[in-house]
């Protein structure tokens, strides 16, 4: 797999850092709140549990799976639930877990979604995102890294449910998905 990779962006410690700076900015605001960490699966599952691990906070941990992608490198557009959160979410701090924020649409259908549902409030931490391509006004609570443009994978992150298990986050080769 790593003969796949064109340029690795971001090492396995830089990640490691970034996910304990994270950590602590979140223990300090929920330090009273027992937040609900929902975890969007599957690219988010690498960094919500070593952020959670690394959480000194009481919390509750929920996972939702959506799809907008496919085994393509742009989204299509069209969010659909795969698999709801269990967890009651009525007046509870809500904190959303994603591993990219590429156009924001997804994250802005999962957020209005959530509203429906009456939280105390609602913020998004994501590992990597992506402002030039944003579509939407979304605010992004929590940033681990700006990106640019390119596909990447590593750390969740996957192509056709390969590359997620790379311990870095790099940029794929043009031509194993051209």
């Amino acid at each position: 797999m790593r003969k796949d990779i064109e340029k690795i962006i971001i090492s396995e410690n830089e990640i490691k850092m970034r996910v304990d700076e994270l950590a602590k900015k979140i223990d300090a605001e929920y330090s009273e709140k027992n937040p609900v960490v929902v975890c969007i699966l599957r690219g988010a599952i690498f960094f919500a549990t070593d952020l959670t691990k690394e959480l000194s906070i009481p919390l509750e941990i929920d996972f939702m799976s959506l799809s907008s992608y496919g085994d393509s490198t742009k989204s299509s557009g069209v969010v659909k639930i795969k698999k709801d959160i269990d967890t009651d979410i009525t007046k509870r701090h809500v904190i959303i877990v994603e591993d990219i924020v590429d156009t924001g649409l997804t994250l802005k259908y999962i957020n209005d979604y959530f509203e429906k549902h009456n939280p105390a409030s609602i913020k998004i931490c994501t590992l990597l995102d992506k402002p030039n391509a944003h579509k939407t006004d979304l605010k992004i609570d929590y940033v681990g890294f700006d990106v640019g443009n390119e596909f990447v994978v590593g750390y969740g992150l996957d192509f056709a449910q390969k590359y997620r298990n790379l311990p870095f986050i790099g940029i794929l080769k043009k031509e194993i998905y051209s």
